[in-house]
């Protein structure tokens, strides 16, 4: 009576269901074969004597770890080998064979066989692998037509890993959904399988979405966007977890009723569908579709496998990179102002570019600052800010958006502009980061054009004449913020300039200007030479400045303002006279007045001078009475809509004034009352840690007087 391997053993140790161990020891004595046992749970397998003599290894060559067999096995047979037994593992199989080569310690390739029975659990998982493993070699033989079969079938191998190879290493390089798309299009991707063309999708909350069609008038309307109950092979894949082969133009026409009426008239014959697993989830499912073709050999199943397994890690690795990036694009756009304030006397344009390669984004930013000082009638005085975050990463986005929030927060409360520079550089130095920032701080006056730059290791400005031409303003600067902290330097300089009438301030980041390989300067001077023949409306010049980033592409973002003081409605300035009256100065207070008295009759006030005198002299006497510090008087003359004189007096204290009644018989108390009356305007602005006090008058033209 003959023994059933798969029946119970007679010596009853072995449970009935599994291959006979008395079994297998008798025939593998019989035919030198070796027996091998598979934990797939635990990884290890174990080897008998005989199978370690098949593998030419020594016993203590080998640890029951399958990769420490790596080193007899080519990685082209390892790959092929794999494969098979991945399938088996997948598609139910209970028995797999499979013919490979080992290298042996001489170094000549021998032909193996091995056979497996696979052992699973109630609920159909794979838990254990029992085999055979034997030396082939006699059994194919070596006859001449038997070389050249092995000759083309190692040819044949040899090309298919090059193309599993190549298009692994193609989609190691795509960024985004699109780019492996484009990678399988190629025409050395996938059409070396013989498809014409393919379709994918992606899974989404459920549904599939069609990111790329098959060929010309094979889109069926309605499938856009798919549920994954649907009538649809893209459908089913997702719902079986497995690939679907469609052999024939009759399968594919009975199979999917929807779909064939659309395709039918295009020679489409067969098809392929392959899952795109990742992390044990569907993330989307590839379509090949082929002409001229039936049916699909075992080796182009698995080359189809092993080709979806790298387009899956391939398109999560894009998916993540495109999520990512929106997300740290929308972080730094909320970091940026939503809308830019209408600054009187003030022209503005700015533009954001984001980096054209990489998910990671910089902490350039921008802001514009309305800053105390400035009235309707007399322009505006605003500050302008350019900045740079070290850095390209969410973190950099972060760290921006708290700089921009205090930088702004220091300039509005009316502080010197190097002192909001030093501010900046001492938030920035306390807070939990490494990172340093540069940055350029214009604070503009736009009634008399006069600019206050300050810089922090930031470029220098450019700036564009009424005439077209540029070139760049050299400002002395300072440390970056956070770095001048760190090492005590937060003196930093201040440069002055005056802004003409039609005259632009360009500010930019360095991805404006800067190019791999090229020098900063040059980068800047193609910049002046581009704005010098770039268009002079405002919007359209920021627009043709921008097209650098969009022409050539990098990997830095790049910010870029621009103010220019208007030529129309611009209030211009007349004249600019400012006196210090320390508080116990009585030859600078008399000489304040001397100066009052002399610019209000050479300015031409006409019958306003005494009122305007008065009314000055009130204001410096409450400042010098009522705060610990000096007075700081300024006088302008301001022509726009109205020709006004204005009068400002800083002090150090951030106590406002209040009127009090003086009473019958008091003689104080009616100086603001004095001031409401005789000024056409007047008003209180914070500056820094003290305040500002200002009047305007409305006094006629000397030459309409005439």
């Amino acid at each position: 009576m003959e023994h059933d391997p798969a029946g119970p053993c007679r010596c009853g140790r072995q449970p009935a269901g599994e291959p006979s161990g008395c079994f297998l020891a008798l025939y593998g004595a019989a035919l030198r074969t070796g027996r091998f046992d598979w934990d797939l749970d635990t990884g290890l397998m174990t080897m008998d004597a005989t199978a370690h003599e098949v593998f030419d290894v020594r016993p203590e060559q080998y640890d029951n770890r399958p990769e420490t067999l790596a080193f007899r096995v080519p990685t082209v047979e390892a790959h092929r080998l794999d494969q098979i037994v991945s399938h088996a593992l997948k598609d139910g199989s209970e028995t797999y064979g499979a013919y490979f080569r080992i290298r042996c310690h001489t170094g000549t390739l021998r032909w193996t066989h091995t056979q497996g029975c696979i052992q699973r659990d109630a609920t159909g998982r794979p838990r254990r692998i029992v085999g055979l493993v034997r030396d082939a070699t006699r059994e194919l033989g070596d006859s001449p037509a038997a070389l050249r079969e092995r000759a083309d079938d190692e040819a044949e191998r040899r090309r298919t890993t090059s193309l599993v190879q190549g298009t692994t290493a193609a989609l190691a390089h795509a960024r985004t959904v699109r780019d492996v798309i484009d990678v399988l299009r190629d025409t050395h991707g996938l059409a070396h399988l013989g498809a014409s063309n393919l379709v994918m999708g992606l899974v989404e909350a459920g549904r599939i979405r069609l990111v790329a069609e098959g060929p010309a008038g094979s889109f069926v309307p309605g499938t856009r966007l798919t549920g994954v109950d649907e009538d649809y092979p893209m459908s089913e894949v997702v719902r079986t977890l497995a690939p679907r082969y469609i052999e024939t133009a009759d399968d594919f026409a009975e199979s999917y009723p929807l779909l064939w009426p659309h395709i039918g008239e295009l020679g489409i014959t067969a098809a392929a569908y392959l899952p795109l697993i990742a992390q044990a989830r569907p993330i989307g499912v590839l379509g090949l579709l082929y002409q001229d073709k039936t049916g699909f050999t075992e080796d182009e199943r698995n080359v189809l496998v092993a080709l979806g397994s790298s387009i899956a890690q391939s398109l999560q690795r894009a998916m993540f990179y495109e999520q990512e990036k929106d997300l740290a694009q929308g972080l730094q756009q909320a970091m940026l102002p939503r809308t830019i304030p209408g600054v009187p006397g003030a022209e503005i344009a700015v533009r954001y570019r984001s980096a054209a390669l990489g998910r990671d984004i910089g902490g350039d930013w921008y802001d514009v600052i309305p800053l105390p000082g400035g009235t309707p009638s007399g322009g505006g005085h605003v500050g302008a800010v350019i900045g740079d975050v070290q850095g390209h990463d969410t973190h950099a986005a972060a760290v921006m958006g708290q700089l921009r929030i205090v930088l702004r927060a220091y300039a509005a409360e009316g502080h010197t502009p190097a002192t909001v520079m030093a501010r900046a550089s001492g938030f920035l130095h306390e807070l939990d980061t490494d990172r340093f920032a540069t940055c350029l701080y214009a604070d503009a006056d736009l009634s008399t054009g006069v600019v206050q730059l300050v810089r922090a290791g930031h470029l220098d400005p450019l700036l564009q004449h009424t005439d077209g031409s540029c070139h760049r303003v050299s400002v002395e600067g300072g440390l970056p913020l956070g770095l001048s902290a760190e090492f005590g330097r937060l003196d930093y300089p201040v440069t002055t300039l005056e802004l003409d009438q039609g005259q632009t301030l360009l500010l930019c980041t360095d991805g404006l200007v800067e190019v791999p390989g090229a020098d900063l300067d040059d980068g800047m001077r193609a910049l002046a030479d581009l704005a010098a023949v770039a268009p002079r409306d405002l919007q359209r010049l920021a627009d043709r400045l921008c097209g650098i980033v969009d022409g050539r592409g990098g990997d830095d973002d790049a910010a870029l303002l621009l103010l220019r003081r208007r030529t129309d409605d611009t209030p211009r300035s007349g004249g600019r006279l400012q006196q210090h009256v320390a508080p116990s100065d009585p030859e600078a207070l008399a000489e304040a007045r001397h100066m009052i008295t002399a610019a209000v009759r050479a300015w031409g006030a006409g019958e306003r001078a005494d009122e305007i005198e008065l009314v000055a002299d009130e204001v410096i006497t409450n400042a010098l009475m009522h705060t610990d510090g000096a007075a700081i008087v300024t006088l302008r003359v301001l022509t726009g809509t109205d020709r006004r004189l204005r009068v400002d007096v800083e002090d150090s204290s951030s106590a406002l004034p209040r009127r009090r009644d003086a009473g019958e018989s008091g003689v104080s108390g009616r100086g603001l009352l004095l001031v409401d009356r005789l000024a056409d305007g007047w008003g209180v602005e914070a500056r820094g840690g003290g305040k500002c006090v200002w009047c305007e008058f409305v006094v006629p033209d000397p030459e309409e007087r005439e």
